[in-house]
């Protein structure tokens, strides 16, 4: 395997390759794993700056999609399908809410839930958002050939899949530890 950044003191023009970050040392033993961090650090930054232009901030318009595709959603609803935190959920929301593309409504099924739904003005920025991702996608994968736009997804979804099932044997090992804790007093 070719290693895609310049080892220390090497420029990436040296090495025919045009990496931002050097791969240190230290991160010899994960030359996959540093190159996910800069791609993810490069593919947000990108984010951000198309989004910036339609009045959102990374992360917004994923909330976003999921209120368009399913309606409605309660916010614990929503921190499950953005596998996120219940205080970065409040921002968003709240910040969503001050833009004027999201409002609560009481559940109707719960009188402590509040419903999440996207408003008239968020449904204009839809087609926004769907441009930004079409020019994300496109910054992202040019010069890829369809066929290695569709080996690059699977790659990554083999990635993330292994990446999800080490955090369930995590849990599940940790389970099992306090299991075993708690039959031991």
């Amino acid at each position: 395997m070719t290693q895609s950044t310049p080892e220390a003191g090497q420029s990436p023009v040296e090495k025919g390759q045009d990496a931002t970050v050097p791969l240190p040392a230290a991160a010899g033993g994960g030359p996959v794993s540093h190159a996910i961090f800069r791609l993810a650090r490069l593919h947000r930054m990108f984010a951000g700056q198309l989004l910036r232009r339609i009045g959102l901030h990374p992360g917004q318009e994923l909330v976003m999609m999921h209120l368009w595709e399913l309606g409605p959603q309660r916010q614990t609803d929503l921190v499950r399908l953005m596998d996120s935190d219940a205080a970065t959920m409040t921002r968003t929301v709240r910040r969503l809410e001050q833009a004027g593309f999201v409002r609560r409504r009481p559940s109707p099924t719960d009188r402590r839930a509040s419903l999440i739904e996207p408003t008239t003005a968020s449904h204009a920025l839809r087609r926004e958002v769907e441009q930004v991702w079409t020019h994300l996608e496109d910054l992202s994968t040019a010069g890829l050939s369809p066929d290695e736009r569709t080996e690059a997804l699977h790659t990554l979804e083999r990635l993330e899949q292994n990446l999800v099932r080490a955090a369930a044997e995590a849990v599940d090992a940790a389970e099992a530890a306090a299991g075993a804790g708690a039959d031991g007093e």
